[in-house]
């Protein structure tokens, strides 16, 4: 009997070990889990993508009020002719006449529990004030927030895919390039997604490639007009050009959650002209960092008519 109750005894023992510290190992995962990675959305891949499908579904319907539906309030949409806002979006689609799309290599980029990116590629028959459209292909961005429970897209971006040539862009020459020693510490990112993108381009201006890299999320991508890079890409692709001459202006910052931020710009350098960028934000391990960026050139302004003499 007693053999019995020394068991018992040793095996209650364990379980109350057990019950005891379980708790402070889970609670230890989510945290881990909770700073070197974000926290998972609340919405499927294939129901964003669904989404993005019904606006152009929408689109191609001249279902107005549908596609309006599907639009945050401080939704923003960045073009080859400028940065547009929700009403000026809605009143500039009545003009553009889709007949047929094709939607295709589809990526979705969690950013945290209440918002995603998603990137695809499209070519479309269409005009626009009935003048035919370029067919593309074009390479697509959107994100998507949670907003009281509904899905809606706050940010939409257009680049007209390019097939890499030759650039006319400015290089830096290797005399021109910073030497290591001269590299000096990144400053330190914060919630401000404006102040964190002068530091990038700061960094970009006097060839700190180095910390240029520091700025970028692990898994980040650049959407260009020759290509998507990741990481490594785009700080070759940066590497290979002369910024120091860049002028930035037209700032417009959204925030997208606690933990995420968009902002827009124009850029303008000699060789390559003006161009519209955005950039998201989002904050990992407490440290503010970029996870997406877009380019897309601006339209040439139309060509001038030539003057006609008076008789």
């Amino acid at each position: 009997m007693m053999k019995k109750i020394l068991v018992l005894a040793a095996f209650l023992l364990l379980v109350a070990a057990a019950c005891t510290m379980q708790p402070t190992s889970n609670n230890g995962a989510t945290s881990n889990a909770n700073t070197s990675a974000p926290k998972a959305p609340m919405v499927s891949d294939a129901e964003i993508i669904a989404k993005e499908k019904s606006g152009w579904d929408a689109v191609k319907k001249k279902d107005w009020d549908a596609f309006g539906k599907l639009l945050a309030s401080d939704y923003i949409q960045v073009l080859d002719d400028g940065v547009y806002d929700k009403a000026r979006t809605l009143s500039a689609i009545k003009d553009f006449d889709l007949s047929d799309a094709t939607l295709s290599d589809w990526k979705t980029i969690p950013v945290d529990k209440d918002a995603m990116i998603v990137t695809y590629s499209s070519t479309v028959k269409a005009t626009y004030k009935g003048q035919a459209a370029p067919a593309g292909p074009y390479r697509e961005a959107a994100a998507y927030v949670n907003r009281n429970g509904e899905w809606v897209a706050i940010f939409y971006q257009e680049t007209l895919a390019k097939t890499p040539m030759p650039s006319p862009s400015p290089k830096k020459s290797p005399a021109a390039m910073t030497s290591p020693g001269t590299m000096t510490k990144p400053a330190e990112t914060g919630p401000d997604p404006a102040a964190n993108e002068k530091l990038v381009w700061d960094a970009l201006k006097s060839g700190n490639f180095d910390a240029f890299a520091s700025y970028l999320a692990a898994d980040s991508i650049n959407i260009e007009p020759d290509g998507v890079y990741d990481k490594s890409g785009s700080v070759k692709d940066v590497s290979m050009m002369d910024s120091s001459k860049a002028e930035l202006s037209d700032w417009k910052t959204l925030k997208l959650g606690d933990d995420a931020s968009l902002v827009t710009y124009t850029v303008k350098l000699p060789g390559m002209g003006t161009e519209y960028h955005s950039t998201i934000w989002v904050r990992r391990d407490g440290k503010w960092l970029a996870l997406f960026h877009q380019g897309t050139p601006a339209m040439p302004p139309p060509a001038a008519k030539p003057e006609t003499k008076k008789m």
